[in-house]
């Protein structure tokens, strides 16, 4: 019997795209031969996987899972992507998403630590997304992620376009501090800022945060707008500040007008929540992903979708 070493089942891997662990197995079954587990992958469909590798996936759901630490929580948001949103109403789907998202929770937030991850059968996050895509027929893979956690207070949750309880197109965290002991007006005070975050889309949590590259961009804007209006330089310069501190109350999450109370900024709300519940109450981090945001599809992938739904592919 050959032995089956760690760099054997890395090449098994890197040739058929399928998982560690069925690697392991193709080449026990086939006494290390390569070719030989090659085509025993095949005969099993799991070689399936890596022809859709190459292809664009910019469907599927965002998942959230959340969890108490005494006095604080944990929380995690995480973007899994199919090729067609089909595949989003399908329970096998559905479900591979819940459990990711739940074994997110243990790790550190990234990538690597979610897909290298075990889940409740013991399999890693990734073999189960190579088993699916072997299953379901489409390319799959853990795109995104983020993980807050607090000491004191909530992690609050918003999904937007919900296909199913914490399961939908749009997925929002905000991480809450405080020591107020009313942990359900601090969660239904997060949720509220959750929802605003998924209408608005701030690019930060406060001034300082932002992307000095992003001010820059709108500064040069507006100061060739503003030496358009023939102004005198003193002018000129008040009003590249007007518009400037205009930009920050547009991007910048604390500075936002409320929308469900425009008369009133995210921070003012946060001072005034702090005074009713007898403790400040401030953001600690927040985060928005949007299902396939940044995702071009190649104009072939139109091909598999419509396969998909015929039942052909």
């Amino acid at each position: 019997m050959a032995e089956i070493t760690a760099a054997l089942v890395k090449e098994l891997r890197e040739k058929s795209g399928v998982g560690m662990m069925d690697c392991k197995k193709a080449l026990t079954e086939n006494n290390g031969d390569i070719d030989a587990s090659i085509d025993w992958l095949r005969a099993k469909g799991l070689s399936k996987a890596a022809k859709k590798a190459d292809r664009a996936a910019a469907e599927g759901l965002v998942a959230i899972a959340a969890k108490e630490n005494g006095a604080g929580e944990t929380a995690t948001v995480v973007e899994v992507n199919a090729e067609t949103d089909f595949v989003a109403r399908n329970d096998l789907f559905q479900g591979a998403a819940r459990q990711i998202a739940t074994a997110a929770l243990g790790t550190d937030g990234s990538i690597d630590a979610i897909t290298s991850a075990k889940l409740a059968g013991g399999e890693t996050v990734q073999d189960h997304l190579t088993n699916l895509i072997a299953t379901i027929g489409e390319n799959m893979m853990v795109r995104r992620a983020a993980l807050f956690s607090v000491e004191n207070g909530v992690v609050a949750s918003y999904i937007h376009n919900a296909v199913a309880p914490d399961l939908g197109r749009i997925g929002v965290l905000v991480a809450l501090d405080s020591t107020a002991g009313d942990k359900a007006a601090l969660r239904e005070l997060g949720r509220k800022i959750a929802m605003h975050v998924a209408a608005t889309a701030p690019l930060s949590l406060s001034p300082e945060d932002l992307d000095p590259a992003a001010i820059e961009r709108e500064k040069a804007v507006f100061t060739e707008q503003a030496l358009e209006s023939g102004k005198p330089a003193g002018v000129v310069e008040k009003m590249i500040e007007g518009r400037i501190r205009k930009f920050l109350e547009e991007v910048v999450l604390v500075k936002q007008a409320f929308v469900m109370n425009p008369d009133q900024t995210i921070e003012q709300l946060l001072a005034e929540t702090g005074k009713t519940l007898g403790a400040p109450v401030s953001i600690k981090a927040f985060t928005r992903l949007a299902l396939g945001e940044g995702v071009e599809k190649k104009t072939e992938d139109f091909a598999a979708e419509v396969a998909a739904v015929s039942g052909q592919g």
